[in-house]
């Protein structure tokens, strides 16, 4: 059983120099109860809708345990949010998660794992490391896109339970390295 660490959502949109121009990529933790519908946690958006948001990448869920290693490369807090997350957990397989996990959370809402996050400039651009998206994948620590299966209210701290693993289907880096092969 793992544990939502935090919910989050936009803070707020910055320039960016990007095709869309701006970026929401800028998340950081909700206090006390968030909703989530069909298209992500309230009070959340997307400005690049055309590569996030949506049905199937409703969520993006980053895990605390990735977030430490990283800390530890870069020599800096990675708090929740930093890499645009909608949640951070801890205590379960999020970036080799299987696609089809289900997860239950707070016993009301049902997130399903979908595939993998592709890193980009823009998201390199807000690190503001050189070689960042190569770096970021090379280093297979990727997070996961989740849609919403049942909809209902998430808090941190609450109890983040895998209730179904589909048997045969491929991980989440299996996907990310039929992409980039």
């Amino acid at each position: 059983m793992g544990q939502l660490l935090a919910a989050c959502v936009v803070r707020r949109l910055h320039d960016d120099p990007g095709k869309v121009g701006t970026t929401a990529i800028d998340k950081g933790p909700v206090e006390g109860p968030v909703k989530v519908g069909t298209l992500g946690l309230y009070a959340d958006v997307q400005a690049d809708r055309r590569h996030h948001g949506g049905e199937s990448q409703a969520v993006y869920a980053y895990a605390d345990e990735d977030a430490a290693w990283w800390a530890s490369e870069l020599g800096r807090d990675i708090p929740p949010g930093y890499f645009g997350e909608n949640i951070r957990v801890a205590g379960l397989e999020v970036s080799n998660a299987i696609v089809g996990t289900r997860w239950l959370i707070g016993g009301s809402v049902e997130l399903e794992v979908t595939k993998p996050r592709t890193p980009c400039m823009t998201f390199a651009r807000w690190i503001g490391e050189d070689g960042w998206v190569r770096r970021f994948s090379d280093a297979r620590r990727l997070g996961t896109y989740l849609r919403v299966v049942r909809t209902g209210s998430i808090s941190a701290g609450d109890a983040v339970e895998v209730v179904h693993i589909p048997e045969g289907a491929p991980t989440i880096l299996d996907l990310y390295d039929g992409v980039k092969g």
